[in-house]
């Protein structure tokens, strides 16, 4: 009897997580990962790049070593379909059958607002982080400002944690740097109290903290467009030189061309065993998924692994024929950074909390991305 195949769709947090998942719990699988490239990005580390903590290489591991000890068939294309109830799945390269499928392939930014081109999107990677430090290098005066937007179908979809990182970690460095007070910064979001995913407390201590360090903000107006010279909202103009614009997330492009159910938001629908409503042996994990849960389940690493552990262990269970039990924890863990120094915020279902910020946190977030890049490579 064959081996059954586990196909997993991309090579990220909850991509990798679920194939080291798999192969602790079995050795008698076949797992088939399919993505664009064989490389991982680290991407909670994208904040520092701007500022010189890192260069890209830092953050980008090659993963065939990985495959080969974990026993992976890697597949370099691009998904463009699933069907057969999941067992089938469409690339650029061809047609791949399997047991069992979990997607992992991750969200995308909601690019609509007119002139989005003249803003730089932080987490689209490391050339986009490069252009920003470039740009900011190339600055003698100006402003710069920086936001992010939501999914308006699925309020949750949303990344802001980076870019209040960004905008805390540029101030300071450019302190640092005594560029300062020739370079202003503007934050703004159509929220009046935006990062109320990380509870009321964090909020207020951010807002206070962009006081303190006499931050501009610009809150409670929707942003309608970009251009050259700035940020256009429904209550008027930001003048910036630069614009740094982390928009709404959304699921993957092909979903809307498969037979997978979605939510609202553009995701893939999934119970709160992360398996695909409707499907038989079809897994969801990280940011391409939408979950039952608080309203403030963040799309972020950590909560990507929580769902990929559980998603491989119901997938081996469906395999063997019994019903799925495990349940990710919904859990916020964040350490807001602000490059020499970080202020913890903690959230889960029965308590919530924060840390104020120091030195020995910024340095907790860096011994953490050592530890989680050391398993990998």
């Amino acid at each position: 009897m064959s081996k059954p195949n586990i196909c997993i769709l991309g090579a990220g947090f909850a991509a990798l997580t679920a194939v080291r998942e798999l192969r602790k719990r079995s050795a008698d699988v076949r797992i088939t990962l399919i993505a664009p490239r064989p490389e991982f990005i680290y991407l909670p580390s994208l904040i520092w790049i701007p500022t010189g903590l890192r260069k890209g290489d830092d953050l980008r591991v090659a993963l065939e070593p990985f495959f080969s000890r974990h026993a992976v068939d890697y597949v370099r294309a691009s998904v463009t379909g699933v069907s057969d109830g999941g067992r089938r799945v469409h690339t650029d390269s061809g047609e791949y059958r399997n047991d069992a499928l979990l997607i992992a392939s991750g969200g995308r930014f909601i690019k609509k607002l007119p002139g989005i081109e003249h803003a730089i999107t932080l987490c689209e990677g490391i050339p986009a982080a490069e252009r920003i430090r470039e740009r900011i290098l190339a600055m003698d005066r100006g402003r710069i400002a920086l936001g992010f937007g939501g999914n308006p179908n699925e309020p949750s979809a949303m990344r802001g944690g980076p870019m209040f990182e960004l905008l805390f970690g540029l101030e300071r460095w450019l302190r640092r740097q005594k560029r300062r007070d020739r370079i202003e910064l503007t934050f703004f979001n159509a929220a009046a109290e935006p990062g109320r995913r990380l509870g009321e407390g964090a909020v207020k201590s951010l807002l206070a903290e962009m006081g303190r360090r006499r931050i501009d903000t610009h809150l409670g107006h929707k942003p309608l467009r970009f251009s050259e010279s700035g940020v256009d909202t429904d209550a008027g103009h930001i003048e910036a030189d630069l614009i740094l614009f982390m928009p709404g997330l959304t699921g993957p492009a092909w979903l809307g061309d498969s037979e997978l159910p979605a939510s609202p938001g553009g995701f893939v629908k999934a119970d709160e065993h992360c398996s695909v409503e409707a499907c038989e042996r079809v897994f969801v994990a990280g940011d391409a998924g939408s979950y039952p849960g608080p309203d403030w389940l963040p799309k972020q690493a950590h909560m990507a692994d929580l769902q990929a552990r559980a998603a491989a262990q119901n997938l081996l269970a469906t395999l063997a024929g019994q019903a799925p039990r495990a349940t990710p924890k919904p859990e916020l863990i964040c350490i807001v950074d602000s490059y020499d120094a970080g202020m913890l915020v903690y959230r889960s279902p029965r308590r919530s909390f924060m840390l104020p910020s120091s030195r020995v946190l910024h340095w907790s977030k860096r011994y953490f991305e050592s530890h989680y890049l050391k398993a990998i490579r």
